[in-house]
């Protein structure tokens, strides 16, 4: 049995980052995971200026090795493509100069972020034990602490408090914390990646590309180093289920079938499977801690509905859930009422943002009105740099998630 103040399940960037706060903290830990890194994880790849941020904030050297040795491509904006095929390019920070600014965002696959992660969890051996390929299967609460162990129970740990961080299929969190998957507010997404795909941004805006088949999901398109990208769909669980899509079959037939991308993909090569995956998304408040355990990252639900960003929100609660777990062991107060603090440290940071992009997601389910909105936007760059500020000002979003905005919007177009 390895005795430790506190276990991490999962080494995602959720757990990673809990693991590396803890570290800074001075506290030991054990972080387990399933997988033998590096491992692919099917996502998006986006990763957002909180990811840099808070590398930033919990060692600046750590941030300076992120930049210099991980394969990524840098992102300085996001092209929005309306249901009528109307676009326009919003930078993420306005008049951008890509020789004396540094990029707010990167596309990385995750294969090579996670793996980053899980070097610095080596590097910071002194406090931090890395178990990797083992599973945790059974979870017991005692009165001291959780005991934790894989199937055959051959590997086991015992610690005064959990952070379980292990991905949107986490049986902790639909067993233990309760929180059941709802296909209101949650996703189902598939990613390829393929090679050769002609018409990107001049400056590898990431592209959303929202089709009147999908609202209010969309097709993606992320440029990658090396002439790649990552290709996928997302849709609502509960339209997939009520339109019984094959979204497999719907991305590849968009792929051939579809004009602009036809001629697109023409010379293009998909160079990985294609592979679905869940996204549980944050749309509405949940209980994300109880007795001994706190939930980080997707295993809490909160993925942006809108533009289904989860490794920034990962972060925040991987360095929230170290903080409480810091408090929890001067104070020995473990008890689910002792770390509601947790929560709502988390929710106070994410909750405006989650919640607005929750109505911005149900204001582009009427095609008709997103056009309309589109075609004001490509003749207004007034309009354009407000929604570029979007992206980091939290009182310019709020102006684009009231619907009086976009009807003063369309009468003065």
């Amino acid at each position: 049995m390895i005795e430790t103040p506190v276990c991490i399940i999962g080494a995602g960037p959720g757990g990673a980052t809990a693991a590396l706060q803890l570290n800074k903290l001075g506290i030991s830990c054990v972080v387990v995971d399933k997988a033998v890194f590096p491992r692919d994880k099917v996502c998006g790849d986006g990763l957002s200026g909180k990811v840099i941020m808070h590398l930033q904030r919990i060692d600046p050297e750590m941030a300076q090795r992120f930049r210099k040795t991980v394969l990524k491509e840098d992102s300085w904006g996001v092209r929005f493509v309306s249901p009528g095929r109307l676009h326009i390019d919003v930078p993420y920070k306005p008049n951008y100069s890509k020789v004396t600014d540094q990029p707010a965002g990167f596309v990385c696959k995750r294969m090579e972020f996670d793996n980053f992660l899980v070097q610095e969890l080596k590097r910071a051996d002194k406090h931090v034990r890395l178990f990797e390929g083992v599973s945790a299967e059974k979870y017991k609460l005692t009165e001291d602490g959780y005991e934790i162990s894989d199937a055959k129970g051959e590997f086991k740990v015992k610690a005064k408090l959990l952070i379980v961080a292990n991905g949107a299929h986490s049986t902790f969190t639909k067993e233990v914390a309760g929180i059941k998957m709802e296909p209101q507010y949650y996703a189902a997404g598939i990613r390829a990646y393929y090679k050769g795909v002609t018409g990107t941004q001049e400056d590898s805006f990431i592209e959303l590309h929202f089709l009147k088949s999908l609202l209010p999901g969309y097709l993606w398109i992320f440029p990658l180093p090396n002439g790649e990208a990552n290709v996928g769909m997302d849709m609502l669980s509960e339209d997939v289920r009520t339109k019984k899509v094959n979204l497999k079959k719907l991305l590849t037939d968009t792929i051939a079938n579809d004009p602009i991308f036809r001629e697109r993909f023409k010379n293009a090569e998909m160079v990985s499977p294609l592979e679905g995956y869940g996204l549980p998304l944050g749309s509405k408040k949940r209980t994300i801690s109880g007795d001994r355990f706190m939930l980080a990252g997707d295993a809490a639900y909160l993925i942006d509905p809108f533009t289904g960003e989860g490794i920034g929100n990962a972060m925040y609660c991987g360095v929230y859930a170290a903080d409480q777990a810091a408090t929890a062991l001067q104070s020995g107060d473990f008890s689910a009422e002792g770390l509601k603090a947790y929560d709502e440290r988390v929710y106070r940071a994410l909750w405006p943002e989650l919640q607005l992009s929750h109505r911005l997601q149900k204001l582009v389910k009427y095609p008709r009105l997103f056009n309309l909105l589109m075609k004001a936007a490509t003749r207004n760059k007034q309009l354009q740099e407000l929604v570029s500020c979007m992206f980091y000002e939290m009182d310019i979003r709020k102006k684009l998630a009231q619907p009086s905005f976009y009807f003063k919007l369309l009468l003065n177009r």
